[in-house]
């Protein structure tokens, strides 16, 4: 089988920052990026699938851990002010 590469229009080397020296060619499994000025190769399943299973990243999102409050902390109320002009855009 002959591999066709070619070069995808405006995109930018996430190495150099070239514009326009990116090209793509694929085979059975993966689609493959690089770029002609520096070493950047990139790739990827054509079925989508991740090469590794990586595990999900620690973020305040995802963890169990409450926020911590100290003892002596008094809420804040907000309130509105009546007396105040209001101006609408």
């Amino acid at each position: 089988m002959k591999v066709i590469k070619r070069f995808i229009a405006g995109a930018v080397c996430p190495r150099c920052g070239e514009m326009d020296c990116i090209r793509t060619f694929r085979d059975e499994e993966r689609e493959y990026k690089e770029c002609v000025r520096c070493d950047y190769e990139d790739s990827m399943r054509l079925d989508g699938e991740p090469d590794q299973q990586m595990e999900e990243l620690e973020t305040r999102v995802n963890q169990d851990k409450k926020p911590e409050i100290e003892p002596d902390a008094q809420p804040l109320l907000f309130t509105s002010n009546p007396g105040a002009k209001r101006k609408d855009h």
